[in-house]
């Protein structure tokens, strides 16, 4: 079985089959002008040539640049990532100057014959890179071929003169600022130079590695002499300690005993002093202390004592006192004195020893440790130096390429394929341009049919009638083609179930009839209110019909033409309308007296003069016994009633009787009217047996468009056909 995915596709290709059958003259009419314009375009345009040529493009040049050092002048390269330079290269060729002279040279026109602007001129050349190629393609059309392979050549040709003449001047302007610059920066060499050399006289610098390794090594030396030095220091102290001990003198003590003991001028008066003392202890024993002898001696001795203090205070220069025992020492503790103050010498000669060691370690320590700071401080001067003999060296060269370079006639871009005179034109594309014609055109025209129906908001198909509306479907009438059938125009129009018997439509009643016996289930219907929800659907044929149908099953109707603004029953019939159900319900008649024998088993009421409030008159209590007693007299009572959506009086009707039969006319009705039609069957709880859609195709098994006369009449032959047989 096909799945519901296929039906649904099939639906839509038939939707818009329906759509290009219905706008098929519109679809026609804009693709033939299309096409024809596209045709009446192309064939009144003059032919066109186009002449082409290829420049190759070198990448640099040996120049240096003026701004950069290490980019030659003229280098095709980018200043990012993005840019390409053969764009740029092709933006060069299509400025002024270059096409300005080009246009002036060859004197070029247009079509006016005025000289040719410079928008002009552009439009028609064409300028494009080769893919993966370092190549640009030039190409220029005109009517003319020799002035289209004339421009390319003379465009070429100038291209090259401008980007020789802009080298050179770049070459030029390069050797200038290197010219200027150069002393600037030869001076900036010396002026290193001279920092590095102060630097190393400052700080006595001559190989600061070398220096550092012979530091660490002395450093080294000088902390072993130490420890030896203050070694022998140690010993000669405890020596020095002992005799100080020995002798119970300190050192001063025993350098002054040494010193007055190894004068000469102090023993000789010592001497002498001491003699007088032994004089005069013998002479003390022989004489009084008045003898002059005695006093001769005490006053030789006080000479010679203050003699000796004079001798002892020059040779210490000091006035210090000595005892007089320790003028003159014995022999062994003289040589400990001596030992003593020998000691005492070597001490404080090691001690010298262990400081300039030590002043030594620490200028040593100190130059090393200051090393780092030096070495870093060098290595930047001898940077500053190395950039800028780098640069001296380097611009120095430059300057001598770029006098090389502005000495010659070289371009980044040569000639490799001339443009010759082209033989057959590029333009117009005749069948080209009518293909394309043709498909815009067709393009356009389902374009426009396709925003028609967009822009279309009324019901077009059953599906959507069904989908918007959701009631039951109980039929579809299609619409009836008088020509098929003969006959008056009149008659057969409305009345197709009476005059038509073997048509489509009477079959579709029937089955309409038929469906409306199977609506309600729980009693029988009896009353049915046929409205629609706009005007123009044909709820008034459909209601005639759907009486003749019934009374031709053999059920007595009553027709009622409810509609007492616009009534349609009287017109349908071609009877007259001076009584109706309106001077029924104002009480002038009875309802045996009004109605008319239409067809066996079928009389009309017609709607009668028109009054002044016809809603008060069917929400009456004689509208409501009416249709009471006419349920009671027949077997059905078909109302036909004004459009629901415009006055509230099939809703009234609705209330009285057992259902609602809604006509929908695809084509007619809108979605908005449909919607709001519903809700105010919902909102009055009217009982909706259904709808019937009325004016349909016969194209389809629903008719999804309402039907051209081509569709019924197709469709009316086949009936006949089928008639015939059987």
């Amino acid at each position: 079985m096909p799945s519901k995915q296929e039906d649904q596709d099939f639906v839509n290709f038939q939707h818009y089959g329906l759509i290009l059958k219905k706008r098929w003259l519109l679809i026609v009419t804009v693709t033939g002008f299309v096409f024809g314009l596209t045709g009446f375009f192309t064939f009144s345009q003059k032919p066109v040539y186009e002449a082409e040529g290829k420049l190759l493009f070198n990448k640099h040049n040996r120049a240096s640049s003026l701004t950069g050092l290490n980019q030659p002048v003229g280098e095709l390269s980018g200043l990012t990532n993005l840019s390409n330079p053969l764009d740029t290269e092709a933006e060069v060729i299509r400025s002024e100057e270059i096409a300005q002279k080009t246009i002036t040279d060859l004197k070029l026109k247009d079509n006016q014959r005025k000289p040719l602007e410079m928008d002009g001129f552009l439009r028609k050349l064409k300028i494009k890179s080769i893919r993966g190629t370092d190549v640009l393609d030039l190409s220029y059309r005109s009517i003319d071929p020799q002035e289209a392979s004339a421009v390319i050549n003379l465009l070429m040709h100038n291209y090259q003169e401008n980007n020789i003449r802009t080298n050179r001047s770049e070459a030029t302007a390069a050797r200038e600022f290197l010219s200027e610059q150069l002393p600037q920066v030869e001076t900036r060499v010396l002026e290193a130079e001279a920092a590095l050399r102060r630097f190393k006289e400052e700080y006595k610098i001559i190989a600061l590695d070398e220096e550092a390794k012979e530091g660490v090594k002395r450093l080294g030396e000088l902390s072993d002499q130490i420890t030896k030095t203050q070694a022998l220091l140690g010993d000669v102290k405890s020596r020095s300690q002992a005799l100080q001990s020995q002798l119970a003198l300190n050192t001063q003590q025993a350098m002054e005993l040494n010193t007055l003991s190894q004068s000469n001028a102090v023993q000789q008066i010592l001497t002498e002093y001491q003699k007088v003392q032994d004089q005069l202890a013998v002479e003390r024993s022989r004489y009084q202390k008045e003898h002059p002898a005695i006093i001769n001696l005490l006053s030789k001795e006080k000479a010679l004592r203050e003699q000796l203090e004079r001798r002892v205070g020059q040779t210490l220069a000091s006035q210090k006192s000595v005892p007089e025992q320790n003028l003159q020492l014995g022999k062994l503790k003289q040589t400990l004195t001596a030992n003593l103050v020998q000691s005492e010498v070597e001490r404080l000669g090691l001690e010298n020893q262990v400081g300039t060691f030590r002043k030594a370690f620490l200028l040593y320590q100190g130059r090393l440790r200051a090393l780092p700071r030096l070495e870093q401080k060098q290595l930047q001067l001898e940077r500053q130096l190395q950039v800028a003999r780098g640069t001296y060296e380097q611009m120095l060269k430059r300057l001598q390429e770029v006098q090389v370079v502005e000495n010659q006639n070289l371009g980044n871009a040569r000639i490799i394929s001339f443009a010759s005179v082209p033989k057959k034109p590029v333009s117009p594309r005749i069948i080209l341009n009518l293909v394309m014609g043709g498909f815009f055109g067709i393009f356009l025209a389902l374009g426009t049919a396709l925003i028609l129906e967009a822009i279309d908001k009324s019901l077009k198909t059953v599906e959507e009638a069904k989908q918007l509306l959701g009631y039951p479907l109980l039929g579809t009438i299609p619409v009836f083609d008088q020509k098929a059938q003969g006959g008056s125009k009149e008659g057969k129009l409305e009345l197709p179930v009476l005059n038509a018997p073997h048509s489509s439509v009477n079959a579709a009643f029937e089955m309409l009839q038929t469906n409306l016996g199977f609506t309600l289930s729980d009693k029988t219907l009896k009353v049915i209110v046929v409205s629609s929800a706009v005007m123009g659907e044909g709820k008034s044929y459909v209601a005639a019909n759907l009486a003749v149908a019934t009374a031709q099953m053999g059920r007595r109707v009553l027709l009622v033409d409810a509609d007492m603004r616009r009534p349609r029953q009287q017109e349908i019939w071609q009877i007259p309308n001076l009584m109706g159900l309106s001077n029924i319900l104002v009480g002038q008649i009875e309802l045996q007296t009004t109605v008319k024998e239409a067809l066996v088993n079928l009389e009309l009421l017609t709607a009668g003069q028109i009054p002044p409030n016809p809603t008060a008159l069917l929400d009456s209590q004689r509208m409501s016994t009416l249709l009471q007693k006419a349920a009671e007299d027949y077997d059905y009572v078909i109302i036909d009633t004004p459009p629901i959506s415009m006055l509230a009086d099939a809703m009234i009707l609705s209330k009285q009787a057992d259902g609602v039969l809604l006509v929908v006319r695809p084509g007619v009705v809108n979605s908005a009217a449909a919607s709001f039609t519903r809700a105010l069957l919902e909102q009055s709880r009217s009982q909706v047996l259904g709808m019937v859609v009325n004016g349909i195709g016969t194209g389809s098994s629903y008719g999804y468009y309402y039907s051209t006369p081509d569709d019924e009449t197709e469709r009316n032959q086949m009936n006949n056909r089928k008639t015939t047989v059987s």
